[in-house]
């Protein structure tokens, strides 16, 4: 593995149950970047994210985090190394404050020795969550809860950070607040994989993007050059992806 991949997803072929979502995908992820998957509905982002945190286990080939084959471990393990997942639809537990609901999020053996330190992080990236800290989690905005849910996320001390549809159903100037919180995530030196449905704003923040296709790797690269491929502009309702 070269110095600089931190996750390498080779040839992996996934199943959900008898039906295949996944066919001989293969993913590098380098350290310190913000990479974006993209793709239409059922074309096995998020498989990927689930299979990278150990939820679904690849039936070929392998993944690799940080130089140790993690394809066949459980959740807690993959946690345990430093990689947390944010899923689609914040999943946060509603009926408690905003802080235990953090507090959890360092249940791990190597988070809890920092957790006041990655609390305050937290309060750092998201000061509204710190003047809401004893609300319950069920009263606060959509935003307010995608924001707590990636704080959940930082609390269990990541090297990378999964992080599934952030944007769904929120309003565009809550979306430019939580890019703005993953740029602040990366410059800690946290590593970024992220599912967006919003192809131009994803091709506007991503370094890198993989686009998949019914489960296959149908293109990949720096996501600048991607905004030039014809083939993601007929893709993507014929338009310029990138343009204004």
């Amino acid at each position: 593995m070269s110095d600089d991949v931190l996750l390498k997803i080779s040839n992996i072929d996934v199943f959900h149950g008898t039906f295949q979502a996944l066919w001989n995908v293969s993913v590098d992820i380098r350290q310190g970047e913000m990479l974006a998957l993209i793709g239409a509905n059922t074309s096995g982002k998020t498989t990927l994210l689930d299979t990278v945190s150990g939820l679904l286990h690849p039936a070929k080939g392998s993944i690799e985090f940080g130089g140790r084959d993690i394809g066949q471990l459980d959740p807690y393990q993959i946690v345990e190394l430093g990689i947390t997942q944010v899923p689609e639809g914040r999943r946060i537990f509603p009926d408690m404050s905003v802080q235990d609901n953090l507090v959890i999020g360092s249940y791990s053996k190597s988070a809890r020795s920092k957790k006041s330190e990655n609390i305050k992080k937290v309060y750092e990236h998201f000061p509204k969550l710190q003047e809401r800290r004893k609300q319950i989690a069920k009263t606060l905005s959509g935003g307010e809860q995608q924001m707590l849910a990636i704080g959940r996320g930082l609390m269990a001390d990541p090297k990378l950070m999964l992080i599934d549809e952030m944007s769904l159903g929120l309003a565009p100037i809550v979306i430019d607040e939580l890019f703005r919180a993953l740029k602040r995530i990366k410059e800690r030196g946290i590593t970024i994989l992220f599912v967006e449905q919003n192809v131009r704003r994803t091709l506007q923040e991503a370094d890198r993007a993989y686009i998949l296709e019914t489960g296959r790797v149908a293109l990949s690269g720096d996501a600048a050059q991607l905004c030039e491929e014809d083939q993601v502009k007929k893709a993507y309702f014929g338009v310029d992806v990138c343009g204004g």
